[in-house]
């Protein structure tokens, strides 16, 4: 005779929190501050995900100074150098201890739905069974980021391949021997592109529409001077095509040894093989649209304008102007492609592993809720979704471009803690001020056109 699964333990709490990520913890740290009961739901055990999904030589492509948390900001000795993926781990490991969080680790929500009456039942599996929570408010943190991106098609390649996604290369040691096909460029592709090169493996990388950008100009980390004319504080709603923004893929550069240009059309001289967007591919054959071209000179536009739009700032604002370096001439392509190609044979050119960075799709089938778009994506303003108690934070763009980085989260966390408990939003330092005061004099040691 089968015996009755055992009824969930139930508690009771104001505020439920899923997720001890950056989000989820900066959440915490507003209640905890306001003395809101409430408790933080990890699946796995705080900020993990840094350890689990970046590479061995992962670094930061935002400078240090960047990495500040409600109560807590990077102090080290190099605000403008960009932390490894230990030094970040590191660096977050210490932020709960700071004002113990009511966190419960290893406890994974499996469900989320309304309570009759209002608020919300959240369902848990946790070390000693199944939990059920009762709570007047959700906050979903779990950031955007939960399905690796494979195509389907990529089963009806050769078994004889190593596949992986980005979120599960370590370092180019752990593959096969072989030459190494990436398949995507933007921040991840690019930057793990980067690792098997410097590595001496051959890479063929394909590329999609990511834009690049300087690491430096005029002196300065491209993403300080970024900050101090407004463009980590305006909000979506603002630029050119509202939420679409959400879309855009970021800028490839790096933090690597100290932080540097990404430039593909150099890579290609050295002998990386680069091609246009991959469409399809069986057993060893690949097909990919003739798009190399217009995607090379598409990145370099942004890379410029970019440029261009930091020199009239230096131009126009006298602060700017004396903490600026010399006028840089603009970028001009060191390899120009002979001709798009649209095929590869895996085999032939001696590929064995091919590494997936076409990114991440949201994955909230747990949230049984009627707080979505027809993409499966939230519907929020700034994080306050149209179901009354039911919040997302962590998300890219969730407000302004900073919002997806350490930079923006806390603004973001306070916004939605605020609605929570009642409390108006206090005035948060831009990120204008925060460059000035951490980064205020050009960087020693970056010649012009680095």
């Amino acid at each position: 005779m089968s015996s009755s699964p055992t009824a969930p333990t139930t508690h009771r709490t104001g505020t439920v929190v899923v997720g001890g990520g950056q989000a989820g913890l900066s959440t915490s740290w507003f209640l905890t501050r306001d003395g809101v009961d409430h408790v933080v739901l990890e699946a796995a055990t705080a900020a993990h995900e840094w350890a689990d999904t970046r590479w061995a030589s992962f670094t930061l492509v935002t400078p240090n100074w960047h990495c500040r948390l409600p109560g807590y900001a990077y102090d080290g000795p190099e605000p403008d150098g960009f932390m490894t993926r230990d030094e970040v781990v590191a660096w977050l490991a210490g932020y709960a201890g700071t004002f113990g969080p009511p966190l419960r680790e290893r406890t994974r929500v499996v469900a989320l739905t309304q309570r009759e009456g209002g608020g919300f039942v959240v369902d848990a599996e946790g070390p000693d069974g199944a939990e059920r929570w009762e709570a007047d408010h959700v906050v979903v943190a779990t950031g955007g980021y939960h399905q690796p991106i494979v195509p389907a098609w990529a089963a009806a390649l050769d078994p004889a391949l190593t596949q992986l996604h980005s979120a599960e290369y370590e370092q180019a040691a752990d593959l096969p021997d072989g030459e190494v096909l990436v398949v995507g460029s933007g921040q991840s592709g690019a930057q793990i592109a980067e690792d098997l090169h410097l590595a001496g493996r051959r890479v063929h990388l394909a590329l999609g529409d990511a834009p690049r950008v300087a690491r430096f100009h005029r002196g300065r980390d491209v993403m300080t001077w970024l900050a101090e004319m407004g463009l980590y504080d305006t909000a979506v709603a603002q630029y050119p095509g509202g939420v679409a923004a959400r879309e855009k893929t970021n800028h490839y550069v790096t933090g690597r040894d100290g932080g540097r240009d990404i430039d593909l059309r150099r890579f290609a001289r050295e002998g990386m093989r680069l091609y246009g967007m991959l469409a399809d591919g069986r057993g060893t054959r690949l097909s990919f649209r003739p798009t190399l071209t217009a995607a090379l000179d598409a990145a370099d536009d942004t890379y410029r304008s970019i440029c261009r739009d930091v020199d009239a700032f230096i131009a126009r604002d006298p602060a700017a102007a004396q903490v600026a370096g010399p006028e840089e001439p603009p970028y001009e392509p060191v390899w120009v492609p002979p001709e798009d190609p649209t095929s590869l044979d895996l085999a032939a050119a001696g590929v064995t592993t091919v590494v997936w960075a076409i990114g991440y799709r949201p994955d909230y089938r747990w949230v049984r809720v009627g707080a979505f778009d027809g993409t499966g994506r939230p519907t929020h303003v700034r994080g306050v979704s149209g179901v009354p108690g039911l919040f997302f934070l962590g998300l890219p763009w969730l407000h302004t471009w900073g919002s997806g980085r350490f930079l923006g989260i806390a603004a973001d966390a306070e916004h939605v803690a605020g609605h929570i408990t009642g409390r108006p939003t206090s005035e948060t330092l831009p990120a204008a001020e925060l460059a000035r005061r951490t980064s205020p004099g050009p960087l020693a040691a970056v010649p012009a056109g680095r």
